[in-house]
């Protein structure tokens, strides 16, 4: 199964916040400040079902397949330190959300279909897998085509990036420079990864 293509303002409404960041699902979420289905009083949820929700939020902030998410959380269960903590530090690494930190683009989905159309280039070679783990001193830039640096150019003017310390980015020049690996104080998303690192490891 691919990603999600269905309503996106629906995905923000049934998880309680935007984890899509359109104008469009924002505003079908602020529309409608409720949970999609029948509007009837709702159970509290279980342990399980509260744990799920948690690791959907993940999930759909990134752009990810559980396949991919479970593989992070392999990654982070064998490496030393918070596994929640780093499992997070993972995905932010990505080159799709480093992009759209950046300001390149205003949502992660249209930063992975520009990295899919090969619109960026890191370290100076075109690259089109939007999963790629970036490292301090990696540089993120536009190919050298006019058309691709207008399109951007335009979309740069109304995004501000979303003030990420562990990326320099020259607007001018349209170049992002990762200066060091984030810390969890450098993720937005608000999740309680505790219960998603119990969910995943039952």
């Amino acid at each position: 199964m691919g990603r999600y293509t269905g309503p996106k303002g629906r995905v923000n409404r049934r998880l309680g916040m935007n984890v899509y960041e359109s104008a469009g699902a924002i505003k079908a979420s602020e529309k409608k400040e409720f949970p999609p289905g029948m509007h009837k009083r709702r159970k509290k949820p279980t342990t399980y079902g509260a744990a799920l929700t948690e690791k959907q939020k993940i999930k759909f902030y990134y752009g990810l397949r559980d396949r991919q998410l479970f593989r992070y959380f392999d990654i982070a269960k064998r490496t030393a330190g918070n596994t929640g903590s780093t499992l997070l530090i993972l995905c932010e690494r990505r080159l799709d959300n480093v992009v759209r930190r950046a300001g390149f683009t205003l949502t992660r989905p249209q930063a992975r279909q520009g990295i899919v159309h090969r619109h960026f280039q890191l370290n100076g070679k075109t690259v089109n897998k939007p999963g790629i783990m970036v490292k301090p001193g990696d540089v993120v830039t536009l190919r050298n085509r006019p058309n691709i640096r207008k399109m951007y150019n335009t979309v740069g003017e109304s995004s501000n990036g979303t003030s990420a310390e562990w990326i320099n980015f020259d607007k001018a020049s349209m170049k992002a420079i990762v200066t060091t690996l984030p810390t969890i104080d450098d993720v937005m998303l608000k999740v309680e990864v505790g219960q998603v690192v119990v969910f995943m490891s039952r």
